[in-house]
């Protein structure tokens, strides 16, 4: 049985986005017989193009898409340079998973409430030194360039692409390569750049990739961040997916290909820097140089994340404070008063919400981590090495979600699935599934094979063996791997829209629904909520390994 769950899984990657692909190609074209449209034509695409602003859109969506991307991969390159080895290396890896499970919304709730003018930015420099009395009039939030939209990204972005880094490196023996190149004179962090990244960086390719595709679609991050009037190509793209006109719709469709488009002309563009860079960078990789720039390298990029994480920091404790705010009037730092009022008025509205989640979450990730395992499973009974088939993976993060779940919508009212849970946990499991997989991949293969080699030498069948010797030795990595799927699902927002029609609320459907509201208390609480429940999840996968005094002695470093 076990030999069939990768082609399923495969299937359930690869299906869904393909019909989701294939059925809202048909409408761009105008055809589409249950809403009227049963010849192909070029009008959607005519109405499409008549839209104002959408040359502003598609603009926003592909530079902020492609600024995060290079800023947050260059962050994460400059930080490895710059700590390879030490102790805020070892630090971090603790760390990086649990940053990575905040989700995109809260982040974004965060960041608005840190840099918006009566923020605490804002705050902390009033009245001394800026003078300010009031709130400056200043559009920070919701800036027509995107520049808040690039920088939330960025704080998202980074910790993913911090844990598929370091996620990579035992393959590299970086530790090995890093002595060999110091012992040759050269410093740290240039020692790193000219002998680790050019091994490293193929090895993440998929994963930049995939953050380029996110970052250039993005939907929940682009309704509390992003410009408004007009927005990003995928908000226009849901707002008239959501227009009571159904006809809409074809036009919808049309702008879903665009985004498809978009996103295609960003990875092309990463993929001709990518080639600049190489042919740029040989003469630097063998100048000799062995130390030029270093200390400034060092500073850099320990202080670039630094930056990065205290922001982060910072936005979670912004919403904090103002879930709990009394009277806070401008330029005052903190409220003068703490209460619990917007506590209790959520809490009845929090329960079914919060039901919703939790059952989305717990069946999507339960089911994905029994494909993974039995995947890897039968991926280490046959000795398989399926690194060709890695990008099939990472498909449902490489096509932007908007282009094709408004597809997977129309492809599944066709075969008489209507929007309901059951349809919001399987798009759940599409996306939670690539995540789990990767988080647990690299520890189930470095699994030390003389484990379950002694245990069937005593006579001990391979599946009781897998039972009574490998799932105890992998409880600590399959635990955070779980938690990473439950964070993942926790924080889909445009499945869950789409998927459910809106019927099907969660916490971060709530959340996000409340951007327009500018109520900062309600969204506080709300968005606190929605950033403490994969926390949890953390909490657990880090504590009940302990607690249980399993031995991870199999798992190779």
């Amino acid at each position: 049985m076990l030999r069939y769950v990768p082609v399923v899984m495969i299937a359930l990657l690869v299906i869904p986005v393909s019909a989701g692909l294939g059925m809202v190609l048909l409408p761009a074209f105008g055809y589409l017989p249950v809403l009227g449209g049963e010849q192909f034509s070029l009008a959607p695409w005519q109405a499409l193009f008549s839209q104002p602003g959408l040359g502003r859109s598609v603009a926003v969506s592909f530079t902020s898409g492609l600024a995060s991307t290079a800023l947050a991969l260059l962050i994460v390159v400059l930080f490895l340079a710059a700590s390879q080895g030490t102790w805020l290396d070892r630090s971090l890896r603790r760390l990086v998973s649990p940053l990575l499970a905040i989700p995109h919304a809260a982040v974004a709730f965060g960041f608005a409430f840190l840099i918006a003018p009566s923020g605490l930015m804002a705050r902390l420099i009033s009245p001394w030194p800026s003078g300010w009395q009031s709130p400056p009039d200043a559009l920070i939030v919701n800036d027509p360039w995107g520049l808040a939209l690039t920088l939330g990204l960025v704080l998202k972005e980074t910790p993913f692409l911090l844990l598929m880094s370091l996620a990579a490196l035992p393959q590299l023996q970086a530790d090995k390569r890093l002595q060999l190149a110091r012992s040759l004179g050269y410093a740290p962090a240039i020692a790193w750049l000219k002998v680790i990244l050019p091994a490293l960086y193929p090895l993440i390719r998929l994963p930049v990739y995939a953050v380029i595709a996110y970052a250039t679609s993005v939907v929940d991050m682009a309704l509390i961040l992003g410009p408004r009037l007009p927005s990003t190509l995928s908000v226009s793209i849901l707002g008239w997916f959501n227009d009571p006109d159904i006809t809409r719709r074809f036009m919808a469709s049309a702008a879903a290909v665009l985004q498809l488009g978009v996103t295609l002309t960003a990875l092309v563009s990463w993929w001709l820097l990518e080639q600049l860079v190489r042919r740029f960078s040989r003469h630097w990789l063998t100048n000799g140089s062995r130390r030029r720039g270093a200390a400034t390298l060092t500073v850099a990029g320990r202080g670039g994340l630094a930056l990065t994480s205290l922001t982060a920091l910072a936005a979670l404790l912004g919403l904090a404070l103002f879930s709990v705010a009394g009277f806070w009037r401008f330029p005052e730092f903190l409220p003068q008063s703490l209460v619990a009022d917007h506590w209790q008025r959520s809490a009845a509205m929090l329960a079914a919400p919060l039901a919703t989640t939790g059952v989305v979450a717990l069946l999507a990730t339960g089911l994905a981590t029994l494909l993974v395992v039995a995947a890897l499973e039968n991926e280490q009974r046959q000795h398989l090495h399926p690194r060709r088939a890695l990008w099939l993976l990472y498909l449902p993060l490489l096509v932007p979600q908007i282009a094709f779940l408004f597809g997977l919508v129309v492809a599944a009212e066709q075969i008489g699935v209507r929007p309901q849970l059951t349809l919001v946990i399987a798009g759940h499991t599409l996306f939670v599934l690539p995540y789990v997989y990767l988080s647990l991949g690299e520890s189930y293969r470095r699994l030390d094979p003389r484990w379950l080699q002694i245990a069937q030498s005593l006579g001990v069948s391979r599946n009781r063996a897998f039972w009574k010797v490998r799932l105890p030795l992998l409880l600590a990595p399959l635990l955070t791997a779980v938690a990473v799927g439950l964070a993942v699902s926790i924080g889909q927002y445009l499945p869950t829209q789409l998927l459910g029609a809106g019927r099907v609320t969660t916490v971060t459907t709530e959340a996000v629904a409340l951007a327009s509201g500018g109520n900062r208390r309600l969204i506080g609480v709300w968005a606190l909520v929605q950033a403490g429940l994969p926390l949890i999840g953390f909490i657990i996968a880090l504590a009940l390994p302990r607690w249980l005094g399993v031995s991870q002695r199999g798992v190779s470093r």
